[in-house]
């Protein structure tokens, strides 16, 4: 375990009880009651402190080529160290990995690896960069935050796979350590995000806003599923956003859906409503535009 950042004790304020912390590290921004833990399921208090107990203890290891991020544009043909610990501070319906997102850290098998060690397995199998991805890599802040340093010491690349649920401050202190990211946008529709996935539009937006100033690159996923985030509208709209706030040359890939977790009886997203998606990016203005899962 390993102490949180971006946190304080909210004891004696009205009705919390004694030892009662609330985290900042993301929008939820969770009170939690000793013993307890936030939605996220990996950052814990303990006796009046909050702790990630999932630091140094990654549930996944993989090598993986950059593609697969997906990157389709930043040093292709290469590959990384893919990691992942336990956690999620979204609830989507259609989660493809819950079974290492939505259950608590002791549900699931771990290795026990430092910072360190996680960078020596990277430079011992000649990958040139490590991604952290699979569930919500920010969850697990403070263990990306020391890979990542101890990654850019020894010139390695950091890859952020993630959903972008995070508040300004974190995300300030950990964008000059990013060399390139996907950001999933779920869709652009708040009604969306808090029905599918627990949470809201205008933050994750924020963070990209917030990437791309800061230089890091950057590509972004849709995923399309069928009836809830597929509309020609809600996909315009996204793309007008983005043209106008300057990602029109941001790479966009366009993702088919699978039944999955929640939604098994869902259909999985027709490959024409990728092309359609295709189309009216294209006429919106964007210029860089992918289909995946096809």
């Amino acid at each position: 375990m390993k102490e949180c950042r971006f946190y304080h004790k909210v004891d004696g304020e009205g009705e919390y009880a004694s030892n009662t912390v609330r985290c900042e590290l993301c929008p939820h921004c969770c009170v939690i009651l000793e013993g307890k833990h936030g939605k996220c399921g990996s950052r814990w208090n303990f006796n009046g402190k909050l702790y990630s107990v999932v630091y140094g203890k990654p549930c996944a290891l993989a090598d993986d080529p950059v593609e697969k991020k997906p990157l389709n544009e930043f040093h292709p043909g290469t590959r990384c160290l893919s990691l992942s610990c336990t956690g999620c501070n979204f609830r989507c319906l259609n989660c493809q990995n819950h079974d290492i997102s939505q259950v608590l850290p002791s549900a699931v098998d771990f290795y026990e690896l430092s910072p360190s060690d996680i960078v020596d397995i990277a430079v011992k199998h000649h990958l040139p960069g490590i991604a952290y991805t699979y569930t919500e890599p920010l969850t697990y802040y403070e263990y990306i935050y020391d890979i990542a340093k101890e990654a850019h010491s020894r010139g390695l690349w950091n890859i952020l796979v993630s959903a972008g649920y995070i508040n300004p401050e974190p995300l300030r202190e950990i964008v000059s350590l990013i060399d390139a990211a996907n950001i999933d946008l779920k869709a652009f529709s708040e009604d969306v995000y808090q029905k599918q996935c627990g949470g809201h539009l205008q933050p994750v937006l924020d963070t990209l806003l917030t990437m791309k100033k800061a230089g890091v690159h950057l590509e972004i996923t849709n995923l399309l599923i069928p009836g809830a985030n597929d509309s020609e509208s809600m996909i315009r709209d996204m793309c007008s956003w983005l043209r106008d706030n300057g990602f029109a040359d941001c790479p966009l890939h366009f993702s088919s859906f699978f039944p999955q977790y929640k939604m098994q009886d869902s259909v999985p997203t027709p490959t024409e409503t990728l092309f359609t998606a295709r189309r009216i990016a294209q006429e919106e203005g964007m210029r860089k535009i992918y289909l995946g899962n096809i």
